[in-house]
C-alpha cells in the first residue's frame, strides 16, 4: 500500500487522517519533526507523498526538485509527491482549498479591501486567490510589516477579513488576532483555523451579524486536491461539502445544560456510549480538582468560589473535540461560559418538569427551592440551547432521542 501523510511540528490536533480515509484507500500518517530534522526527513523518510503544514510550508520549497506553477508563484508548498526517480515535486493545494472556501461562502472580494492577517505560507496562497478573483485591494497585516497590528485601525474600512495565522487554534482557544470592534464596514470574516469549529474571531463576527466561516471547507478542499495528486485520479468537487459537514459534526462536542437532577449525567454517559465519544461531567471534574464534594465546596467556600472553579474547568474542557459534556445546573449563571460552549459544542437543554426533580445533594435546589430556581434559569437555558429535548421515562429512550435529533452517527 502506498504511504502518505502530514508533515508538521505539532500535529496532535490534525483531522487530516480522517479526511483522507474518506477520500481514498491508502495509508496516511502524521509525521512530527522539529525544524532541524525536516531536510533529513524529506531526503530519507519513507513516503510516497506528503501534505505540509505549519510551520514548514515555506521551509520545504528549496528542498523540492521541482515546483508546480502555483507553488512557484506563491512561494509556498503544502503538498509533495515523490516521483518515480525519487525526486520531490512540490505543489500548492491550499490555493484550491481557499478558492473553494471563498466560492462556497459567497464572499466576493471584487472591488473591495481585504485584510489578510498573517504572512506565512497560507497567507501567500490566500493573496494569490484574491489577486486572481479580480481587482481588489489586498492588505497583509503582519507583526513587523508596515501594515501591522498596531496601526491596523487605518484599515477599518476593510470589507473582508481573513485570518491565516494560528492564533485561536487549539489549544490556544479563545485568542483572536484582532478585535472586530471598529470594523463597521466588514461584511465577511474567513478563518483558515478549523479547530475549534468557531474561533474567537468568528464568534466576534457572529455577535455583530457578520457572515463568517471557519477553515474546514478549505482543509477538505486542499485535501481533495492533494489526494488527486497522490493517486492521479480525479475527484468531483461536490464531495467536499459532504466531508466537511461530516467532519464538523464529528468535531462538535455535545453539551447538556439543564436543571440539577434532570438527568444530564446519566443521559450524557449513555449517549457517549452509543456514539463512541468520550464523556465528561463538569461537577465530577470539579470534585477531582478540589478533592471536595460540590456540597462541601458550597459549605466551605461559597457559591462564588465554586463558579470560578467551574469556569476554569469548562474553559479547558470546551477545547476538546467530539466529546459529550454534562454541565452543572448553574453553568448558565456565568455568561462567559456560553462563549466556551459556542466555540466547539452543540448545546442541548434537557428539560424535566420541576416536580420530578430531586433535591438531595443539590445545595441551591434546597436553599432556593426547585420552582424558584427553574423560573430563574429557564430563560437562560432557552437562550443558550441549540436543541430543547424533554427527558423521556428512561435514560435509554432519552439518549436515543438526542441521537436522532442531532443526527449523530452511532
Amino acid at each position: 500500500m502506498r504511504k502518505f501523510g502530514l508533515l508538521g511540528e505539532k500535529l496532535g490536533h490534525s483531522f487530516s487522517p480522517q479526511i483522507h480515509a474518506m477520500l481514498a484507500d491508502y495509508e496516511y500518517n502524521l509525521y512530527e519533526a522539529p525544524p532541524g530534522e525536516v531536510a533529513d526527513f524529506l531526503a530519507n523518510g519513507v513516503f510516497d507523498g506528503l501534505n505540509v503544514t505549519i510551520p514548514y510550508k515555506k521551509t520545504v520549497v528549496p528542498l523540492c526538485a521541482t515546483l508546480s506553477d502555483n507553488a512557484g508563484r506563491i512561494g509556498s508548498v503544502n503538498t509533495i509527491v515523490r516521483r518515480e526517480d525519487g525526486t520531490l515535486h512540490g505543489d500548492n493545494t491550499d490555493y484550491f482549498g481557499f478558492l473553494h472556501m471563498l466560492r462556497e461562502t459567497g464572499a466576493d472580494p471584487g472591488g473591495k479591501k481585504a485584510l489578510v492577517l498573517g504572512d506565512g505560507g497560507a497567507a501567500a496562497s490566500v493573496r494569490a486567490v484574491l489577486s486572481d478573483c479580480g481587482p481588489c485591494e489586498v492588505v497583509t497585516i503582519s507583526r513587523r510589516g508596515s501594515d501591522n497590528y498596531e496601526n491596523i485601525g487605518r484599515h477599518s474600512d476593510a470589507k473582508i477579513i481573513i485570518n491565516t495565522t494560528p492564533v485561536g487554534m487549539y489549544p490556544g482557544n479563545g485568542a483572536s488576532p484582532v478585535s472586530l470592534e471598529g470594523f463597521s464596514s466588514c461584511e465577511a470574516v474567513l478563518d483558515v483555523v478549523y479547530n475549534p469549529v468557531k474561533t474567537e474571531l468568528m464568534l466576534q463576527a457572529e455577535d455583530r451579524g457578520i457572515a463568517c466561516t471557519g477553515g474546514m471547507l478549505m482543509l477538505v478542499g486542499q485535501a481533495k486536491r492533494a489526494c488527486e495528486l497522490f493517486t492521479g485520479c480525479g475527484i468531483p468537487d461536490s464531495i467536499i461539502r459532504g466531508i466537511a459537514e461530516k467532519m464538523t459534526s464529528r468535531a462538535m462536542n455535545i453539551a447538556f445544560i439543564g436543571m440539577p437532577g434532570c438527568g444530564k449525567t446519566a443521559v450524557g454517559r449513555r449517549l457517549a456510549e452509543l456514539s463512541g465519544r468520550g464523556f465528561f461531567d463538569t461537577d465530577e471534574l470539579i470534585e477531582e480538582k478540589t478533592g471536595k464534594s460540590i456540597e462541601e465546596i458550597f459549605a466551605d467556600d461559597g457559591e462564588a468560589v465554586f463558579r470560578v472553579i467551574e469556569e476554569d474547568v469548562l474553559r479547558e474542557l470546551s477545547k476538546e473535540s467530539g466529546i459529550v459534556i454534562a454541565t452543572g445546573g448553574g453553568i448558565v449563571k456565568n455568561g462567559g461560559n456560553r462563549r466556551f460552549l459556542r466555540q466547539n459544542s452543540v448545546t442541548v437543554f434537557l428539560e424535566r418538569p420541576p416536580g420530578e426533580l430531586p433535591v438531595d445533594g443539590r445545595p441551591l435546589s434546597i436553599s432556593t427551592g426547585v420552582e424558584a430556581l427553574y423560573a430563574e434559569r429557564l430563560p437562560l437555558y432557552l437562550e443558550w440551547c441549540d436543541h430543547r429535548i424533554t427527558a423521556r421515562s428512561s435514560v435509554e429512550d432519552t439518549a436515543r432521542v438526542v441521537l436522532e435529533e442531532l443526527r449523530i452517527e452511532s
